[in-house]
């Protein structure tokens, strides 16, 4: 059964996706991370660059597809035809994932904006339709 982890109130998606990435690839899986041009250009830089670990291995999408080979980690704006299924789907990107049955685990990350957060409602809803199993983490801070 999928699992689908909601994790709400993120404040710095870069790196809180670079930390998610890393548990990952610790883990021993696959990451596919889909997002904007904009977020995927930032992930890029900072996986490049990554403080914990000095680099995480990764390439966009439009790599060539030796590098796509070896690369545990892939950057997109959309789920590329014959993306590894057992991949990590970590979803930035604010929208249902075209194809997102068959995955073991997605991960939304979601920014503590009103419209954000409604949007991930409407994922919500329709991951419990098609029966996922569903898990809230909410990462704002707390008030002291």
């Amino acid at each position: 059964m999928t699992q689908v982890d909601f994790h709400i109130g993120i404040e710095d998606p870069v790196a809180y996706g670079c930390r998610l990435v890393r548990k990952v690839l610790a883990s021993g899986a696959r990451a596919l991370i889909l997002g904007d041009a904009n977020l995927l250009r930032r992930m890029d830089v900072a996986l490049w660059a990554d403080e914990a670990s000095g680099f995480l291995p990764h390439a966009m999408a439009d790599a060539p597809a030796a590098v796509l080979a070896r690369s545990p980690v892939l950057l997109a704006d959309k789920v590329p035809k014959g993306s590894p299924s057992d991949a990590v789907l970590i979803n930035f990107s604010g929208q249902l994932p075209d194809d997102h049955p068959g995955r073991e685990r997605i991960i939304e990350l979601v920014s503590a904006d009103e419209r954000a957060i409604q949007a991930a409602r409407e994922r919500w809803k329709s991951y419990k339709q098609q029966g996922f199993s569903l898990v809230n983490h909410d990462v704002r801070p707390r008030a002291q």
